[in-house]
């Protein structure tokens, strides 16, 4: 099967005849970036070409990249909004190192994006836009499209404007409504261009502007006449067909990790027979949590949006308190607010989820761009000896299973747990097999109601020998009236205790029950290359988002020669049972992350063992080729 760059080298740079009939080819992959002003419409695009392409049977994965702006200048490259999809007929494991195909629509979009399109990619460019106002915004001297700078790509100008405004001249929108629709017109260019169908996209228009004829007829329209002149333009001789992706048998959607993540919560409350509240305050990446979460009132599940992160925080740790599941969500900045409120949580020892978003830092930082910049934070970031559960999701689908996780392990341990995602999950998307709800394991919320002996007192810190998590009753029942609070307690009873040796002692307990979440979480299996003849002495290991990149780059490694082992760390703490045994077999090893170091430090500090930093710290996700060449330059 030939890839779409050899083709778009030979084909389509080919002269055809005019009325000479147009040719499909099968292609494996390809990837495709829309980019144009952050008013251009293009996360809109992207997500329905992606909507689609789920439909279609194609695996896929998505990176939404956008300025932190809310309206950033127009024209410039600081406003740029772009969406990139990988989709395949096999397995797709990240959104793409570089595009085969950008969608421009003004000088800024391929000033920004130029430099990552491979050489015979295609560009498909608004050449409306290449006015010389919109040029020298961005400093081109002269108009890109019209002299040589773009020979190694196949250029197609198309004036998308114009012929928008074409396609409605009939109709009674304004020039600005009008002008609003051409990203329909580009959208249907790609559809042609990659075979792909519209009735998912019509539809989806009429229940967005259902009862606004005007507006579903122009953007159906607009969509039409894109994907006409794909069929018609001798500019595109063909178009390219990616067919279905294996999969295994079930029900499949498109899901964002922070769809996910919702989705986990609610299935999350239903196991543990329990309401939940999620108290939050709004800030990116985590925002779309709240917003997703809060369609979900009919399973008991309640939305509080706080004045600030530090009362989202305590709002939970009160849910929680009555006995509720409560959970809080936010990014880096709002972790550092709610630190003294997660001491609070762990000191009255009450289950409380923290599900932090992570973008680039410090301060602001990037706000819209990702990172893994809050490791050390999560696990350190609190005053006295303050041990929390830490989590990690792999993938925007993975997203839902540890949801549950991290639920489960902060209910049936009392206790704080970090689930930690980032940009690239949260807004990134991918298909996600529907589970089978009977495969869920109950989640043992268990609290206490009633005293076991009417003579005896209820001791609100005795403890289950096994997880050292303490009982818990709901205010207000007779007979079990407590204290809790963030004065210290003496153990067992619950009684205020400033005694050194109890404070010692409990110090102790709150860690030791953390390490005995390490008992109730899976070993670590590493994955190998099935051609590799035995165990390799070479080891790349990272956590979160990176598991795509590193799974591409050991396979690249591997057609080069050189044999790598992986290990995904979604435990980190407690790191599974098995770690340190692993890590002892390996000579050389490789931690990817995107910061300058995290989890080596934890790994280094822990067992003590010489790892090598693999790092980025751009607030883009790692390419595969920067794994690839980083651990070659090392090895």
């Amino acid at each position: 099967m030939k890839a779409f760059i050899d083709i778009a080298k030979s084909e389509l740079n080919k002269t055809i005849e005019a009325n000479s009939a147009k040719s499909q080819q099968e292609i494996e992959k390809v990837t495709i970036r829309f980019s144009g002003d952050s008013g251009d419409g293009m996360q809109l695009t992207g997500g329905r070409f992606t909507t689609t392409t789920a439909i279609i049977g194609n695996d896929l994965a998505t990176l939404p990249d956008y300025p932190a702006e809310i309206r950033a200048p127009a024209g410039t490259v600081a406003g740029v909004s772009g969406f990139q999809i990988h989709f395949s007929s096999s397995e797709v494991h990240t959104s793409g190192d570089r595009p085969d195909v950008l969608v421009a629509m003004n000088p800024a979009a391929l000033m920004a994006n130029l430099k990552d399109v491979l050489p015979g990619g295609v560009i498909i460019a608004n050449t409306d836009a290449y006015t010389k106002s919109n040029l020298t915004k961005v400093g081109y001297a002269e108009n890109p499209l019209d002299n040589n700078s773009l020979n190694e790509y196949k250029v197609v100008k198309v004036p998308i404007s114009t012929l928008t405004r074409e396609a409605l001249k009939e109709t009674s929108l304004s020039d600005k409504e009008k002008e609003r629709s051409k990203n329909m017109f580009a959208l249907g260019i790609t559809f042609w261009m990659f075979d792909r169908t519209l009735e998912p996209t019509e539809k989806w228009i009429k229940g967005k502007f259902a009862g606004k004829d005007a507006l579903i007829n122009a953007n159906i329209k607009t969509l039409k006449a894109g994907f006409h002149f794909g069929e018609t333009t001798e500019l595109l001789p063909i178009n390219f067909l990616v067919k279905k992706a294996p999969a295994a048998k079930g029900t499949y959607r498109n899901i964002t990790g922070n769809e996910a993540i919702s989705l986990g919560l609610v299935a999350a409350a239903q196991l543990a027979k329990s309401p939940m509240l999620l108290a939050t305050y709004p800030i990116t990446p985590a925002s779309d949590i709240l917003h997703n979460l809060a369609k979900y009132k009919n399973y008991r599940i309640r939305t509080f949006q706080a004045e600030d992160e530090i009362a989202a925080c305590c709002a939970a740790i009160g849910a929680s308190y009555a006995g509720t599941i409560g959970v809080t969500s936010t990014s880096g900045p709002g972790v550092a607010l709610k630190s003294e409120a997660i001491n609070l949580a762990l000191i009255t020892e009450l289950p409380l989820v923290i599900i932090d978003v992570q973008r680039g830092g410090p301060s602001t930082g990037l706000p819209t761009k990702t990172e893994q910049s809050d490791l050390l934070q999560a696990a350190f970031g609190r005053n006295g000896e303050s041990p929390v559960g830490i989590i990690a999701a792999k993938s925007a689908a993975d997203c839902f299973n540890k949801a549950i996780e991290a639920v489960r392990l902060a209910v049936e341990f009392r206790a704080p747990v970090f689930l930690m995602t980032d940009g690239y999950i949260a807004n990134g998307s991918e298909p996600w097999l529907l589970p089978n709800v009977s495969d869920l394991k109950d989640i043992n919320f268990d609290l206490t109601t009633k005293k076991n002996n009417e003579d005896e007192d209820y001791h609100p810190y005795e403890r289950d020998p096994q997880t050292l998590a303490r009982k818990m009753a709901v205010p207000a029942v007779a007979g079990l009236e407590h204290r809790i609070g963030g004065l210290e307690k003496q153990d067992v009873t619950g009684h205020i205790s400033y005694d050194p040796v109890n404070h010692e002692h409990m110090s102790k307990l709150r860690a030791e029950k953390i390490q005995k979440m390490q008992k109730y979480i899976p070993e670590i299996e590493v994955e190998r290359n099935t051609s590799a003849s035995g165990k390799s002495k070479n080891l790349v290991l990272g956590w979160g988002s990176t598991y795509g990149a590193i799974t591409d780059a050991r396979i690249t490694l591997a057609e080069q020669g050189i044999e790598v082992d992986q290990i995904h760390i979604e435990y980190i703490n407690p790191f599974p049972a098995n770690f340190e045994k692993l890590l002892n077999e390996y000579d050389n090893i490789f931690v990817a992350e995107m910061n300058l170091g995290q989890l080596a430090f934890l790994i280094q500090g822990t067992f003590a063992v010489k790892v090598n930093k693999v790092t980025k710290i751009q607030g883009q996700p790692f390419k595969i080729s920067e794994i690839v060449e980083q651990i070659k330059a090392q090895l």
